[in-house]
């Protein structure tokens, strides 16, 4: 599919009637691309009856959260922060099949508190159209607690809102899609902060080495890497090759591995079959 401005332009004309009509809102603000572009939106459009609110845990790293910091800063936007704890909320250390609902259930529900607490009538999330195309367990969660969802209602994709990002002079325009770190363990492996951390440390590390999109999968005591394809040449120099592998084993991993298909969003979801997606959609766990 090909995206322009002029389609993504009256997209956002009526992202911002959507946002208009609720008065005011608390979004759920992360620091990543479609989450910026909303909370700027809705800050312009709403001025101070705007706010963003950010969850801090083990799952979200330090870095992203200081992101988020800054931009609310240099914005202007007030920011609410909170400890989320999701490590802790009963069934989603188990990390299930349906973890992601689990986890949303609770961290949006915490929202909900936290802006009628505010004077905030709603709450709203930076989900797009891209996102009704992957199993996103989530989404589930979203819609049964009554949370706004305007990037989707408006008919937006990520390319579009990357566009309209840059149009805005938004730092986040090109920053790499980005997921909690609990979507890096293999379904049924428990979830610690153990484990959590070593991730975070071994993405920081390929990050800090100029690699954009990277994921660090984790399978027990294994680390599979997923670098974006034109980034493979990278490991043909036996200095990098050592330098990642040395870090990742003093990190607490015992094998290193480079995933051969490359980047790609899901890719735990790949072994998934359509049965075990439909049942937890059956059960509003999707």
């Amino acid at each position: 599919m090909e995206y322009n401005l002029d389609t993504a332009n009256k997209k956002y004309e009526k992202l911002k009637n959507i946002i208009k009509g609720y008065g005011s809102l608390a979004v759920a603000f992360s620091g990543g691309v479609d989450s910026t572009f909303l909370l700027k939106t809705a800050h312009d459009v709403l001025g101070n009856n705007c706010a963003a609110i950010t969850g801090r845990s083990e799952s979200f790293p330090e870095r992203e959260y200081k992101e988020s910091m800054d931009f609310c800063s240099s914005e202007g936007i007030r920011q609410i922060s909170f400890e989320s704890g999701e490590i802790d909320t009963p069934g989603y250390a188990e990390n299930p099949v349906n973890r992601c609902y689990i986890c949303k259930h609770s961290l949006f529900s915490s929202l909900l508190k936290l802006a009628e607490e505010n004077g905030l009538k709603y709450v709203a999330e930076g989900s797009n159209i891209d996102d009704n195309g992957d199993f996103r367990p989530g989404l589930t969660a979203i819609a049964e607690l009554g949370i706004k969802s305007p990037l989707r209602e408006a008919g937006l994709y990520k390319e579009e809102i990357r566009l309209l990002s840059k149009e805005m002079g938004l730092p986040t325009w090109d920053k790499p899609s980005y997921a909690c770190l609990a979507s890096r363990f293999v379904y049924g492996e428990r979830i610690t902060r153990e484990k959590l951390s070593m991730v975070d440390k071994a993405e920081e590390l390929l990050l800090g080495l100029g690699f954009k999109q990277v994921r660090v999968r984790i399978h027990g005591e294994i680390a599979r890497i997923e670098v974006e394809q034109k980034d493979f040449e990278r490991f043909g120099d036996p200095t990098l090759r050592e330098n990642i592998y040395d870090k990742l084993k003093s990190f607490g991993f015992s094998y290193v591995t480079l995933d051969l298909k490359g980047y790609r969003t899901g890719s735990m979801n790949e072994l998934l079959s359509e049965g075990e997606k439909g049942k937890y959609a059956a059960q509003g766990h999707s």
